[in-house]
């Protein structure tokens, strides 16, 4: 809008202004416009803008600003007649003009008050029918006295009210009558919103300067107490700082109120706190001591603080209080099974405990730590645990945690020191016997500033954690009935000291067929919840889902499978949205029209069988996968190359696999110098990912052996296992993630040590049917059923002489 107007100005301007009958208006919440009085607006409600913009582009520039009541609607809804205070005003767009950021900037002034009678239009912007008011001015020596003392009022504020230029006196005596000078003192009164709306509805001048009295000798009483409280404080400040003056001006205030502040009183209230929050007798010791410390100083002191906010946290912290385990192991069980599917080993352990708290009522909480990939539900099993037990749930995040004060707490000689982690954690619980999840123990760091992993030691350890003693408490508290559950990705990571303390429970990844379970009851409802859709507009089938399982994501956990159901979600609520009645069905079919093409090959057997390629298992953070080691030879000189970001001890795996293969040059067939001119490359795929680990030495060795003997090795095998020098397969761990991950990725047959035939009973039975586990312990047996028999040579016949 580039034209643009002064303001009317004058009182005859304005008098003489022909005001509309029907108005756009503007609604506001926090500005009043008095008449005669100019204003800058700002305005963000775009009906509001278009408001402004419609009165000037019809030439009378006119629009009514009301005010909102409090308990109505937001001013973005539809505005009803009720929401808006009865009496406005009408007022003169001088110039308007859009900000970069789409906000409209008005320079108004008021011409007269209006009363709404009623709205004719709410969109695209507000249009009302209004009526001129006038002001009822009754003439008399009441009036003027009224007057002359609001005047006069106004005059003494301004005089005690600092940064407030006296030209407003000449402003005032300028307006031609009582009306206008009245309306001219409310705009400049500090009142809120709706004291400024009462002034601006009253029609009676005589009412309005009786309100105006009111808020004005209010504000000359603030400002001459504020005078008087300065003065005062003034005359102390000779031998005192900054500091001590405020608290000089804010006593005075308290004592002028008849609210002023004793250290007896408080005190005195501590020490009840401390009485009925049940301390032992050296916590009370030394509350008792700090209390009469605090008595003798004074409130002025720095150290008086310090010792408030000390004695608060001794009194508030749950000393004795706890919360009654719930001992019905069946119902127990029952809320742990509606909460996680699967996870049976964490089920069991909880269970035991509560069963074993049946018959001993004073067992000590154990300390769990599960351990397993992301997603796999560890931190929401803590949840559970609470939920089960009926206990209060904290949950405390260790991951990048560096100093050890965050586990014990800073010394009280620090400012703004503060007690440890676990203390607050129990100060929020309330209960001396909470769950309490450290999240990511396994990603604690250490620096300078001490290491939070040994901090921890004393709070695991069950013979030493009754007598807990936090720098700031300097006091021991008792940890014993807490429950710790822990989790963590890795256990590498955790120093063995630790690791002693804890009761390690593995979290294993899902199988396809748990995966598929957990989504239909758990993801997919959540994910249609959290969507505003409900299951009469939105269902899966289950081949959907396993298309999602297989194609869509390769993790051990849940969240990838999670997010991808979210995706199509989202879309079909998008759906919704633009008109779509109908109930969506998705199926197999449709996972691609929502989530696009195929992301992973299900199937390893789709490789042709292949010399010098095998397929290995590795165990990672995130779950067990399929590992592919490559091996090429060419001429050279003997050597051993290895690539693809291989550790120390995967090369040391390479190269006892390479002597294996060389002392057994007879059995496979080779010549005893074969590798002199020969040079040998491993690779193993995905170079930028860190590999290590000695159980990809059957691996090796088999791949070795086939790119010397020329055999081919079989496609849907997979295999795990230490090798040694004289051919000796050793164990190995994760043998659960490792064989979830091959039958995720269709192997058929998956070579395993013989010393870990045990472990397979962890596996899922869905899983072992469709696979056949090799169990041996040397290596002659791996390359028996990984390599292709050497096709055998014809045999030569004798021919006879005739002679």
């Amino acid at each position: 809008m580039a034209k643009q107007d002064k303001p009317l100005g004058s009182v005859s301007a304005i008098e003489t202004y022909s005001i509309p009958s029907e108005l756009p208006i503007v609604v506001s919440s926090e500005v009043v416009i008095y008449p005669l009085m100019a204003a800058p607006l700002l305005l963000e409600d775009e009906g509001g803008a278009k408001a402004i913009e419609a009165a000037v582009e019809a030439g009378h520039k006119v629009v009514a600003i009301f005010g909102q009541l409090a308990t109505a609607e937001p001013v973005d809804k539809e505005i009803q007649q009720e929401h808006l205070y009865p009496v406005g005003t009408a007022m003169y767009v001088a110039r308007a003009a859009r900000t970069s950021d789409g906000r409209l900037q008005v320079l108004a002034q008021g011409m007269g008050r209006v009363g709404l009678e009623d709205i004719l239009q709410s969109n695209p912007f507000p249009i009302a029918r209004v009526k001129k008011l006038q002001t009822v001015v009754k003439n008399g020596v009441e009036l003027e006295a009224l007057g002359r003392n609001v005047f006069g009022q106004f005059k003494k504020a301004v005089a005690l009210a600092p940064n407030v230029p006296k030209e407003i006196i000449g402003a005032l005596d300028a307006l031609p009558d009582m009306d206008y000078k009245a309306d001219f003192i409310a705009s400049q009164l500090n009142v809120g919103f709706e004291d400024q709306q009462k002034v601006l509805g009253e029609l009676d001048l005589f009412r309005r300067l009786q309100t105006i009295n009111q808020f004005l000798n209010y504000e000359v009483e603030i400002l001459e107490m504020r005078q008087k409280i300065h003065s005062e404080a003034a005359g102390s400040m000779e031998d005192a700082q900054r500091e001590y003056f405020l608290r000089q001006q804010l006593k005075a205030i308290q004592d002028e109120l008849g609210d002023g502040f004793d250290v007896d009183d408080d005190v005195e209230e501590l020490r009840e706190k401390i009485e009925s929050a049940g301390l032992p007798d050296e916590a009370k010791k030394e509350a008792d001591r700090e209390l009469k410390r605090m008595a003798r100083m004074s409130e002025a002191s720095p150290e008086y603080s310090v010792s408030r906010t000390y004695l608060d946290w001794m009194a508030e912290l749950p000393w004795q209080k706890k919360t009654v385990d719930r001992l019905d192991v069946k119902k127990a069980e029952r809320i742990l099974d509606a909460d996680h599917y699967g996870l049976e080993k964490p089920k069991d352990r909880i269970l035991e405990y509560l069963s074993v708290q049946n018959l001993k009522k004073d067992m000590r909480g154990p300390i769990l730590l599960l351990a397993g990939p992301p997603g796999t539900g560890k931190t929401s099993l803590g949840r559970s645990v609470a939920r089960a037990l009926g206990r209060e749930f904290v949950r405390m995040s260790l991951g990048g945690i560096r100093d050890e004060s965050e586990i014990r707490g800073h010394r009280r000689t620090y400012v703004g020191s503060l007690p440890g982690r676990i203390i607050q954690g129990l100060r929020r619980a309330g209960t001396k016997n909470p769950v309490m999840m450290l999240d990511e123990i396994d990603k604690l760091g250490a620096d300078f500033r001490g290491d939070p992993s040994a901090a921890l030691l004393e709070v695991l350890d069950p013979e030493q954690n009754n007598s807990f003693v936090d720098h700031y408490l300097d006091v021991p508290f008792d940890l014993s009935e807490v429950l710790f559950v822990a989790t963590a990705n890795s256990l590498h990571t955790i120093p063995p000291a630790l690791m002693d303390r804890m009761e390690v429970l593995e979290v294993s990844g899902y199988t396809e067929a748990e995966k598929l379970e957990i989504a239909r009851k758990y993801l997919v409802k959540r994910q249609v919840s959290e969507h505003g859709l409900t299951a009469k507009k939105l269902s899966f089938d289950k081949a959907a889902i396993l298309e999602i399982i297989q194609y869509y994501t390769r993790e051990a956990g849940l969240r990838n499978l999670e997010r991808e159901i979210g995706t199509v979600t989202r879309k079909v609520a998008r759906k919704f949205a633009q008109g779509r009645r109908r109930k969506v069905r998705v199926q197999q079919k449709d996972v691609a029209e929502y989530l696009g093409a195929r992301r992973h090959r299900h199937e390893v057997a789709e490789e042709e069988h292949e010399v010098g390629v095998a397929a290995g298992l590795a165990w990672t953070p995130v779950g067990g996968d399929v590992l592919f080691v490559e091996a090429s030879v060419l001429p050279g000189k003997g050597g051993l190359k290895l690539t693809g970001q291989v550790g120390d001890v995967m090369k040391e795996s390479a190269q006892a696999a390479m002597t294996y293969v060389r002392s057994r040059w007879d059995s496979l067939g080779l010549d005893e110098n074969f590798n002199e001119k020969k040079e040998v490359h491993i690779h193993v795929p995905a170079g930028a990912v860190p590999k290590d680990g000695p159980s990809a030495g059957i691996t090796m060795t088999t791949v070795l052996a086939s790119v010397f003997t020329n055999r081919p090795i079989r496609k849907d095998v997979a295999m795990t296992g230490e090798v040694t020098l004289r051919g000796k397969v050793m164990p190995i761990g994760g043998v659960r993630d490792k064989v979830l991950a091959a039958h995720r990725a269709g192997v058929k047959t998956v070579i395993l040590p013989e010393d870990n035939r045990n472990d397979v009973s962890e596996i899922p039975d869905s899983v072992r049917k469709g696979l056949r586990l090799v169990f041996v312990s040397h290596m002659d047996q791996v390359l028996d059923k990984a390599l292709f028999k050497r096709p055998k040579k014809p045999r030569l016949v004798p021919v006879l002489s005739a002679n």
